[in-house]
């Protein structure tokens, strides 16, 4: 064969294997890509700060044996020595309640300091715990980390003892000294707690709160802080352990200012046209007082389970302070309690009686976002998405059997977050009953039906209004025989 004829057919099958190469690629069909998101989006530390859902606070110090809530300042140290401190106990209290984050108060508005402090002799150095050589806030470190448990740290900006309070640069420079003192020592702190708490009556400071979160921000740049105004978490606005009916993720904080009056419903809400993300912390106590008292008990299970209702299924994390006592231990009826609500929690979610039923859906983006994804385990980045055009006016999910084989009485809808809030307001109807009318979603919405139990054959979640395409994470029916029912705990 000449030399011409042989290059000219082997240029001939190089490029018809390029051109059957573009043909097969052009045939195989590439996934969608998500939809836009919508602004603003929650931080890595943000989504995993609300995945926790319920926190434990601690509130230990001098008022723990003085049978006090706020402290003077003029407590006298001998009178912290509890006998007993196990913070070992704690953690383990902690881990059987399936909490992944326990905050300690550091020092309260006493001023009095769980560790050695070398800026103040108000502290563990001048008790007789230990002969003054103890640390608390090492203790709880060490046994939380020892139970895979991350920390906060709670550092009062109102300090009763503190002779340089009410000195605003002398004030700021101590607090600042303290709180370099805290993040350099301990380390691994996932949330620092500030507020605005004070007497009215005590003496003015202004707190730089600006150069304080610069300073945690720079010493450990993966924690949560906050405050009534964030930067990371907000107060929901009360200590009740409830949100509002209606609780956005997202707010403006050129609106909020820490221990500002009159912002509470608006910390409660938050806001659809906020231009940052700030979800709320719902803070309440396992005994009517934050500290330990002898003569409190804790709440019974049946108002834990209306305060995880209201805080959890309401878009937002749960803080339950459960206060060691005067011996340095999480009381038996605490830790009792807290068993029995993790317990009661687990009975009711961890079967989605959704999972055995036929699911359909008003339409949907594409394969890759097929109603498939409402029931996989992936509550963030695994979600139905409805299609842009489809024609629909509200867009729906639809749960259903063909016998009344649906016994529930607790229905759960979630959101991907990662794409940012879009849920204004929805309804679900019960074999064509309208049984809610719902506002926001966000990251969980749980809603308890005012009945004991509920046999149906179909279940409708209509989305009527949302901030662009809704994207539905996860849905659930539950069973919860706790609500209604005659049981008690005392």
């Amino acid at each position: 064969m000449p030399r011409n004829r042989t290059a000219w057919c082997y240029s001939f099958l190089v490029t018809l294997l390029i051109k059957l190469s573009i043909i097969s690629s052009f045939s195989h069909k590439l996934p969608t890509p998500p939809p836009l998101p919508i602004l603003p989006l929650p931080s890595y530390s943000q989504l995993k700060w609300q995945q926790r859902e319920i926190i434990m606070f601690l509130h230990f110090g001098v008022n723990t044996f003085t049978d006090r809530e706020w402290g003077t300042g003029h407590e006298n140290p001998a009178v912290f020595n509890p006998s007993g401190l196990n913070t070992k106990q704690w953690a383990k209290v902690a881990a059987e309640a399936g909490i992944s984050l326990m905050i300690l108060t550091a020092k309260h508005h006493d001023g009095f300091c769980l560790w050695p402090s070398k800026y103040t002799d108000h502290s563990v150095i001048n008790s007789p715990w230990k002969s003054g050589n103890g640390d608390v806030v090492q203790e709880f470190v060490d046994a939380a980390t020892l139970q895979g448990i991350d920390v906060g740290i709670y550092l009062s900006p109102w300090d009763r003892h503190e002779p340089r309070y009410g000195h605003d640069v002398a004030y700021n420079e101590y607090y600042l000294a303290q709180l370099q003192e805290l993040l350099n020592k301990y380390k691994n702190v996932r949330e620092i707690w500030f507020d605005g708490a004070k007497d009215p009556k005590s003496q003015n400071v202004s707190y730089y709160f600006s150069d304080w979160f610069s300073m945690v921000k720079e010493l450990q740049s993966s924690i949560n802080i906050f405050s009534d105004a964030g930067p990371d978490v907000r107060w929901v606005g009360d200590e009740t352990g409830s949100a509002d009916y209606t609780c956005w993720s997202t707010i403006n904080r050129t609106s909020l200012s820490i221990g500002a009056p009159n912002i509470s419903q608006y910390l409660s809400t938050g806001d659809p046209r906020g231009t940052d993300w700030l979800p709320a912390e719902c803070d309440v106590s396992i005994r009517p007082g934050w500290f330990w008292h002898k003569s409190e008990s804790p709440k019974r299970l049946s108002e834990l389970l209306d305060i995880y209702y209201n805080s959890v299924g309401r878009n937002c994390v749960l803080l339950l302070n459960v206060p060691p006592n005067t011996t340095g231990l999480v009381s038996d009826d605490d830790a009792h309690r807290l068993k029995e609500f993790r317990k009661a929690i687990n009975t009711i979610f961890n079967k989605n009686l959704a999972e055995d039923f036929y699911i359909k859906v008003s339409s949907q983006r594409s394969a890759e976002f097929g109603p498939e994804k409402l029931l996989d385990k992936d509550h963030l980045w695994s979600y139905w998405a409805p299609s842009a055009d489809d024609g629909e006016k509200d867009h729906w999910i639809e749960i259903w059997t063909n016998d009344g084989g649906l016994r529930f009485n607790v229905i759960r809808v979630q959101e991907a977050i990662g794409l940012g809030q879009r849920i204004q307001r929805h309804e679900i109807y019960v074999d064509g009953k309208l049984m809610i009318q719902g506002t926001t979603v966000g990251y969980k919405r749980l809603h308890r039906l005012d009945v004991d139990v509920v046999h149906a054959r179909l279940v409708r979640i209509k989305i009527t209004k949302a901030r662009g395409l809704p994207l539905i994470s996860s849905i659930g029916l539950h069973f919860d025989p706790y609500w209604h029912s005659k049981f008690t705990a005392n």
